[in-house]
């Protein structure tokens, strides 16, 4: 890995290190949620919310489209929630150093 590449990958990290910017990331892992609906997912302001998702947008984590009157944010492809889903995993099995 590049120092580039590197600097790039611990930018998407930092972005997924904000609780709340997890949480709306993975409240779009079972599909496209509207603004309202990942104001009242996560409970935090309307405008909380949508900078965040500004955030998240510029960093390839989601992706908005439209679909009529609606903006909807969504996972842009399967690498974010294979990424979201393993470390899901990880952290909710049990500690095996415990078992020692």
């Amino acid at each position: 890995m590049t120092p580039d590449e590197g600097a790039l990958l611990a930018d998407v990290f930092r972005l997924l290190g904000e609780p709340n910017r997890l949480r709306l990331v993975v409240a779009c892992l079972d599909g496209p949620r509207t603004v309202s609906e990942l104001t009242q997912e996560v409970g935090v302001s309307q405008s909380l919310v949508s900078q965040h998702l500004r955030l998240l947008r510029a960093g390839r984590l989601l992706k908005q489209s439209r679909q009529g009157r609606n903006v909807l944010y969504e996972l842009p492809d399967c690498h974010i929630r294979t990424m979201l889903t393993n470390m899901m995993d990880h952290v909710l099995e049990p500690d095996s150093l415990d078992e020692e």
